[in-house]
């Protein structure tokens, strides 16, 4: 369908969140959807990966959900969102010592960017806890105020290990991969203060969606592919990305983000520290705007004021493609989603 193409570009940070992409890459799913697609170009920044994105030098990312509404919102980049990644795999790592969230007061925690669903769970657990997220403020115990740095993800584990940070919350391998070195243990799964919420979104140009549809249905579909290939077998997938370079951290701790279980907080079997669904829930992108609005940041936020939730998704989401392969692969039931594709979000 659709024919060989001239190569396509992604682009990724080396996390679990980009899995699927990677995956279908590694699994020859593109060249079975008759896609000519380059080996994935790893970035170490989130600034870093959009900027390629924005400047053409890579055709597809693996991108923040709510970076995504900023890109089109606030940069005005015309920037889709075709399908999620994933759900879960985020976590809040401390260090060894902090047993309590309060003893976070008076110290620095690293996140990944202020755009992140990382620093806007982490802000709603500090808040749950008395405390009080800032920016470029230095902390105070006294004053119970946790100060906020952006950190890429390959700089947190040494920064947790130097005393330079208190903790950081950020997507897998990176966690696991601290307790694995000894230097952090983990506090908590992001999953548990927003249920099955999509941390990462395939974002695509508009341009693409308009000139080469065919193009994109093909890469949603091998990306839906190796999410459905993943959740079969995810021992296999954590040494396909290991093995194939991919994720150029310690197998071990690949294997713990992606096949690990975690305790389901209502007492049913144990969870997925990561899972994988393709399809974008109008409910989660409105809900994500009214997060974004009680958000500390670093950076421009009047945008937010004149955004209504519900429309931010009919604009900057296009599920069209996402839907017909979900379609294609067994519908709803296959991929573990409702069959009414509809959903109410749960928050602590």
């Amino acid at each position: 369908r659709g024919g060989a193409t001239e190569g396509l570009r992604i682009g990724y940070l080396p996390i679990t969140d980009a899995a699927p992409l990677l995956v279908a890459h590694g699994d020859g799913l593109y060249e079975q959807q008759k896609l000519v697609v380059g080996r994935p170009v790893l970035f170490r920044s989130w600034s870093a990966l959009m900027e390629a994105f924005l400047t053409r030098q890579v055709d597809l990312i693996h991108l923040l959900m709510p970076s995504a509404v900023q890109l089109r919102h606030v940069i005005g980049a015309d920037v889709k969102v075709v399908g999620w990644n994933h759900t879960g795999g985020g976590a809040i790592t401390v260090a060894p010592g902090i047993t309590d969230v309060a003893e976070l007061a008076g110290t620095q925690v690293a996140i990944p960017g202020w755009w992140s669903i990382h620093n806007m769970l982490l802000q709603r657990v500090l808040r749950g806890a008395g405390l009080t997220p800032v920016a470029r403020t230095s902390p105070s115990r006294s004053a119970g105020t946790v100060e906020l740095v952006v950190m890429g993800p390959s700089d947190m584990i040494p920064a947790l290990a130097t005393g330079s940070i208190s903790a950081f919350t950020v997507a897998d391998p990176f966690n696991a991969g601290a307790v694995a070195r000894g230097v952090g243990k983990l506090h908590m799964l992001l999953d548990e203060v927003w249920r099955d919420h999509a941390c990462c979104v395939t974002v695509v140009h508009q341009d693409l969606v308009d000139t080469r549809p065919d193009t994109v249905q093909a890469l949603v579909d091998a990306a839906l592919a190796a999410q459905l290939g993943i959740r079969a077998d995810r021992t296999a997938a954590a040494a396909l990305l290991t093995g194939n370079g991919y994720l150029p951290q310690p197998p071990a701790a690949v294997e713990t983000a992606m096949a690990g279980t975690a305790p389901d907080p209502d007492g049913g079997p144990d969870r997925p520290r990561i899972d994988f669904h393709p399809y974008p829930f109008p409910s989660f992108t409105a809900e994500l705007v009214r997060q974004m609005r009680q958000t500390v940041v670093d950076g421009e936020t009047r945008f937010l004021d004149g955004l209504d939730p519900s429309g931010v998704h009919t604009d900057l989401v296009d599920d069209r493609f996402v839907r017909a392969a979900i379609d294609r692969h067994g519908g709803p039931a296959a991929l573990g989603l409702p069959a009414s594709l509809t959903r109410h979000e749960r928050l602590i």
